[in-house]
């Protein structure tokens, strides 16, 4: 069976789902947007993805003509569909239809998308023998620029870090803020640990405030280790005893190397271990249930041309 993708209040087969050439979401990259994981059937903290949906799209002035609970629904619904129990959501809000040029004002009201398949981010072997970085020279985007909180549609400065790495065989790197300081991953937030506490870029450096990030610290602290979000230097990253990034996509993964220099003996850390433990048990535990059909789903309340 054909998986079927959610638009504006409909399902279509994969092989129609589209969208106008004049959505400035294509256009513009004018948009919002969640990564979301299904386990077991259940969407793991899918409430916190729409709150941040919800604060993205207030960020840039798109406002939301659905519900948390209609979107929520129209997730479900879409998981449901597909079947997925265990998978990946892809959550999009675009400005919508409009004229040429970029101003918002031209658009007819947003677009509701969402994509319920399956993701693999890395090898298999990469969460068991850990996987290496190299620090690119593609700074973060600057906070007097675009905050990096807002998750938006334009990922352009995140794949130009991508293909740098890749020219040099590596599947992550480490990107940099304006100042020197470690901001985050490509596609994921970045942890050390020193001697006994972890370590995480504050989000002023220029990272995302990840969902899967924020689970991690809540794990370390009720393990009693002591959490600090502050400024990291390379430096900090090469002495670290270990390291690990996190993301929805990618879940936890162990960093054995970063531009060369071995982290610890080489191998995932004690305290990744401990950490990817504790979280495997949450995941089909808290979020929404993926069970009968939806009664109701986000309908599009966009404007006619």
């Amino acid at each position: 069976m054909e998986p079927v993708v959610y638009i504006d209040g409909k399902f279509y087969p994969k092989s129609e789902a589209k969208i106008s050439v004049f959505d400035h979401g294509l256009l513009y990259g004018d948009g919002v947007f969640e990564g979301i994981r299904v386990y077991d059937n259940c969407i793991f903290r899918l409430d916190e993805h729409l709150e941040r949906l919800e604060d993205s799209a207030k960020a840039i002035l798109l406002k939301l003509p659905w519900s948390r609970e209609e979107i929520a629904l129209a997730t479900v619904e879409s998981c449901r569909r597909n079947g997925i129990k265990n998978g990946y959501i892809r959550l999009l809000v675009t400005r919508g239809v409009g004229d040429l040029g970029l101003s918002p004002t031209n658009c007819f009201g947003p677009s509701l998308i969402i994509i319920a398949a399956t993701i693999k981010l890395y090898p298999e072997e990469t969460y068991t023998k850990g996987m290496k970085l190299i620090t690119v020279p593609t700074p973060r985007t600057s906070h007097a620029a675009l905050p990096p909180a807002v998750k938006s549609l334009n990922y352009l400065n995140n794949i130009l870090a991508k293909i740098e790495g890749q020219l040099h065989g590596y599947n992550e790197v480490l990107m940099l803020n304006e100042a020197g300081f470690i901001a985050e991953c490509s596609a994921d937030n970045f942890f050390i640990v020193r001697k006994g506490k972890l370590y995480t870029p504050a989000t002023y450096a220029g990272p995302l405030r990840g969902i899967t990030r924020a689970v991690v610290i809540e794990i370390a602290e009720k393990l009693g280790v002591t959490v600090a979000e502050t400024n990291l230097t390379r430096y900090d990253a090469w002495t670290a005893d270990e390291c690990f990034i996190t993301g929805s996509g990618a879940e936890i993964v162990p960093v054995i190397e970063i531009d060369g220099r071995t982290i610890g003996d080489g191998k995932p850390g004690t305290l990744t271990a401990k950490i990817l433990k504790v979280f495997r048990t949450k995941v089909s535990k808290e979020g929404r249930m993926i069970g009968a059909p939806a009664k109701s789903a986000a309908k599009t309340k966009a404007k006619k041309k």
